[in-house]
Formats: C-alpha cells, sequence, structure tokens
C-alpha cells in the first residue's frame, strides 16, 4: 500500500459522501474492497467513523476529483504520501507523569532566579503551571515553598532549549520597548516642566 492515502476508510467516507466517483475508483484509491465502498454507502460499514477530506490533507485536489467524476474509467492519482502535520497538531501538550509534576514548581523557581527577565505569565506558560502558582513563588508564598529546589527545566525535559531563548528574546524586546516608554513619558514630562 505505498500509494494509499492516510486513514483510507476515513477517506473512503469523504468520497462516497462528498463526490460523485463510482464505487470502484473510490475502492482502487483507498486500496479497499469495491464491496467495502457498497458498505460505506448503504450506511454498513465504517459506522463512527469520522470522514477525513483528503483535500485539505494535500493528497487530492479538487480538479483531481473533477476529472475522475467527469471519466469514470479514469483513476483518481494520489498527489502527496508525505503528509504535512500541521502546528496546531505538533503544539499538543505531553502528558507529565505524576512523579514528575513536583518539578514545574522547581523548574518555575529556578526560572524565577536564572531569568528574572520573564514574565510570571511567560514561566507559567513554558513550565505548564498557573501564573497565580508561579507569582506565589516569586513572592514566597507558594504552599510548599520551604520544599521546593530550583531544577533546570530544559534538563528535565519540561520544554526545549529553544523554547527558553524564545521566552527570553520575547522579554528582553518587551524591557526595551518599556524602557523607550518611560524615556518618552519622561521627556513629555520634562517639556511640561520647561514651560
Amino acid at each position: 500500500m505505498p500509494n494509499a492515502p492516510l486513514m483510507p476508510m476515513a477517506t473512503a467516507v469523504w468520497l462516497v459522501e462528498n463526490t460523485s466517483l463510482t464505487f470502484k475508483q473510490i475502492a482502487n484509491f483507498c486500496n479497499l474492497h469495491e464491496v467495502e465502498i457498497q458498505g460505506i454507502a448503504d450506511g454498513e460499514v465504517a459506522k463512527g467513523i469520522k470522514a477525513y477530506n483528503p483535500i485539505i490533507s494535500g493528497q487530492l485536489s479538487r480538479e483531481e476529483i473533477e476529472l475522475s467524476s467527469n471519466d469514470e474509467s479514469r483513476p483518481l492519482k494520489i498527489k502527496n504520501t508525505d503528509i504535512e502535520i500541521s502546528n496546531a497538531e505538533k503544539k499538543i501538550k505531553k502528558y507529565i507523569p505524576l512523579s514528575k509534576r513536583q518539578d514545574k514548581p522547581d523548574s518555575a523557581l529556578w526560572l524565577i532566579k536564572q531569568h528574572n527577565t520573564l514574565k510570571d505569565s511567560q514561566i507559567a506558560k513554558l513550565v505548564g503551571i498557573t501564573k497565580n502558582s508561579v507569582t506565589s513563588i516569586r513572592n514566597k508564598s507558594y504552599w510548599n515553598y520551604n520544599n521546593l529546589n530550583p531544577k533546570d527545566p530544559v534538563a528535565l525535559n519540561l520544554f526545549s532549549q529553544k523554547d527558553l531563548v524564545e521566552a527570553l528574546e520575547k522579554a528582553e524586546r518587551r524591557i526595551k520597548r518599556e524602557k523607550k516608554e518611560k524615556e518618552k513619558e519622561k521627556k513629555q514630562i520634562q517639556l511640561v516642566h520647561d514651560k
């Protein structure tokens, strides 16, 4: 099945529901049997399988479907078998085991001590805890503050070095922007006093 679409049964469901292709064309494209496609159309096969749009994933084009719809003897040709998975799917939060969850407040403390330019909201986002928890750690009012040990979150694999560098660059840009705004305010106040 080298040229089969990603999720052939779900793709077949979508093609049955959204095109006028023949069962044979859909069966050949999805590497399924014609009887299975007939079963999908009758609602006997693939119950509960969510239809998967091959156009969105870049496996088929509308033009390809149109050409094959107009000529029943023309097989569908897959456009791309190396599917790009969108960034939205890549950014799924990874599961942190219970044994490592104590590392989150420890990591927040490490970030507060090592990179005090980061805002509480940035630390919370990086580490995966609430902003209130970060603020209470910073204020030393966190319920378990005395038992916290600063630990490097990158070494603990809570996030990547790249994520940390991006957050630090963002913090630097914010600080520069705030500095410019303060200087601008000082100049305006000076102008008012000079008048």
